[in-house]
This record gives structure tokens, sequence and C-alpha cells, in this order.
């Protein structure tokens, strides 16, 4: 049976898109990869939500018959939020694809793109 399920997205660079998770959403740094003095893999979490970045050149030495496809992203993510508003507060400044709005499934959600332009989508169920 599966235990956890954590995305891996894959970047040009990850420092760009450490202060949106680290500082603006409370995730913490559990696991780095570097390579001279950028990292090529980094792992981040926040109590039972992992999310992980690597670099396309990482995928180029560790994934080479599937590393043009890693390039073809975007990746979407929906994540389910306590409170909606502290997250709005947080990510006040990413660009937004989706304005705040109620579903007919009933979930409030804003939709931001994280800075290396992957789409993730925040949701508040009543």
């Amino acid at each position: 049976m599966v235990k956890k399920i954590t995305p891996v997205l894959f970047v040009k660079e990850i420092e760009p898109v450490l202060p949106f998770w680290l500082e603006k959403l409370g995730f913490t740094k559990t696991i780095e990869v570097p390579e001279g003095n950028k990292l090529v893999f980094v792992s981040l979490q926040s109590g039972t939500a992992e999310i992980m970045y690597q670099t396309y050149a990482s995928a180029d030495h560790d994934l080479p018959a599937i590393s043009a496809d890693v390039r073809k992203g975007p990746t979407f993510l929906y994540i389910e939020v306590e409170n909606l508003d502290a997250i709005k507060s947080a990510v006040k400044g990413a660009e937004v694809y989706l304005p705040e709005r109620t579903t007919f499934y009933g979930a409030k959600e804003i939709g931001v793109k994280d800075p290396a332009g992957h789409f993730i989508t925040f949701a508040q169920f009543s």
C-alpha cells in the first residue's frame, strides 16, 4: 500500500524557489545535494507535507533516458491548507494565475506560480 507521495519538480535552478517554500510557507530543508556552489537537489518539508526539487542538469546525469521529458513541465500541484488567508498573505507578490474563488465542491482556492513557473493551487475546505 502507498505510504506517502512526494512530488519532484524539475527546475533550471533550485535557489530561486527556496524563499518561496522556506520563508513564505515555513518549510524546512531536510536534504540538499550541492554541486559546486549550487544545489542540484533539495527536499523540503512541513509536517507530513514534502516536496523535492531537482535541476535539469542533475536529471541529465541521473536520468538520461528521460532528461528531455523532465523539461516539458510545468507541474501542477493541488495543496489543501487549513487557513487560506494565511497562505494568501504568505505568497503575496507571487504571480497569481487563479484568483481566489469558491468551487462547486466546497473549496476556497487561489493559484500562484512558484519562482520556477510551476502552478500551485492552495485550497481550504470548509
